[in-house]
């Protein structure tokens, strides 16, 4: 672990990237108050500090040597607790790709998962897996080496995750016909069509299940409602858009509220603030 803490604070930049595909690191030093982001589909693992995550009415709390696995992009609200200059926060990412997932599947008689698992999920990391995050981030410093091996480490720390405790969402990541996959064709374009109103019953039909099974599917994944999901949604764009936008009634419309007044009533819930005076909070530098 402390070589893995050195290499990620070696090569951490503000822009999460690192030299090797689907591989981020990240550095933090500030916890700040809890901020809304996408998770992505991701395999996160901690080396230094703690992070807490809400989604809807669900709590994650994980810590150094534990990782998150998000097996589907979802609107989250988050933090680091504990985290200073001096002890920041330190993570190494790898971006889950559903046709690596299904390339190992496919060469391997692996368990069928059964049911619809959360969207995310906390576990602690094995040696095995350590070892692995490790030597993955050892060869940030060997580009060289890197083009060879990075593939087949990543390949190991996935057969790792799909093989461990989180392994049953993992798998449905790269299966076709899967709950988890039916949910995420629903999750995509609910993302792609935020600002138009819709009926459950036709996201349902493009999920391809009845309105019953999606309903009751969807809410198992996000810990939402597809409508409460589509709100989580159009809240982050619109905090996205104020910060160059100061009209708070064209976002409002621009994002798809009927209301302005209902639109400020909702993201002062969320962000604990009105529009305007979060953005300008929001540009104010740090002291």
């Amino acid at each position: 672990m402390d070589e893995l803490r050195a290499l990620i604070t070696k090569h951490a930049r503000p822009d999460l990237t690192t030299t090797i595909d689907d591989v981020l690191v990240s550095r933090t030093t500030v916890a700040g108050p809890p901020a809304p982001s996408m998770t992505g589909t991701i395999l996160a693992f901690v080396a230094q500090g703690r992070k807490r995550i809400a989604l809807g009415d669900r709590v994650y709390d994980y810590r150094a040597g534990q990782y998150l696995v998000a097996s589907i992009d979802m609107p989250i609200t988050g933090n680091y607790v504990g985290i200073s200059p001096s002890e920041p926060a330190l993570g190494l990412g790898l971006v889950l790709r559903p046709d690596k997932v299904a390339e190992l599947l496919l060469a391997h008689d692996l368990p069928k998962a059964t049911g619809t698992p959360e969207g995310l999920a906390v576990s602690d990391a094995s040696p095995e897996l350590v070892d692995a995050v490790t030597r993955l981030a050892r060869l940030l410093d060997q580009p060289k080496d890197a083009r060879a091996l990075a593939p087949l480490i990543k390949q190991e720390i996935l057969w790792r995750v799909m093989t461990g405790e989180q392994g049953a969402a993992v798998r449905q990541l790269g299966a076709q016909d899967s709950g988890l996959s039916h949910i995420a064709r629903a999750v995509r374009w609910i993302r792609e069509n935020y600002a138009e109103s819709f009926k459950v019953e036709n996201v349902a039909r493009i999920a391809g299940m009845s309105e019953s099974a999606f309903y009751r599917n969807f809410q198992a994944v996000t810990a939402m409602s597809p409508i409460q999901f589509q709100k989580q949604i159009r809240l982050q764009e619109a905090r996205l858009l104020l910060a160059t936008n100061s009209d708070v009634t064209s976002v409002s419309h621009r994002v798809g509220y009927d209301s302005p007044s209902q639109f400020s009533r909702e993201y002062r819930r969320q962000f604990g603030a009105p529009p305007s005076r979060d953005a300008k909070l929001r540009l104010q530098p740090a002291l």
